[in-house]
């Protein structure tokens, strides 16, 4: 993937970050892989892959980025964090629909 400009005309290095999110182990969200350039591209493939929706937020992802791997999100980031897991249950709820829609014809 080619960098992108920004407002300013800057050029942009990609950037990606994952999340999961465990509730029998975890309070929050938990950031288990982060990269530029080519690590963010291995990050964005695999989850095209696996069927994984990708939320652009680049406010988020700046603060994702400072965290460490294994590491909480923390709480004054909840909010956002909370949306993108709504969306994420949502398209997993409707593939799962899907599916057994497909199967039972």
């Amino acid at each position: 993937m080619q960098s992108e400009n920004d407002k300013s005309g800057r050029v942009r290095r990609l950037q990606a970050a994952a999340l999961k999110y465990d509730q029998s182990r975890h309070e929050a969200p938990v950031v288990v892989a982060k990269g530029s350039s080519s690590v963010a591209e291995k990050i964005i493939a695999l989850a095209k892959k696996h069927d994984i929706p990708l939320q652009r937020d680049p406010e988020l992802l700046q603060i994702l980025m400072k965290l460490e791997i294994n590491q909480e999100v923390p709480e004054n980031v909840f909010h956002a964090v909370a949306e993108i897991l709504a969306m994420v249950y949502k398209a997993n709820s409707g593939v799962a629909a899907a599916k057994s829609a497909h199967e039972n014809h």
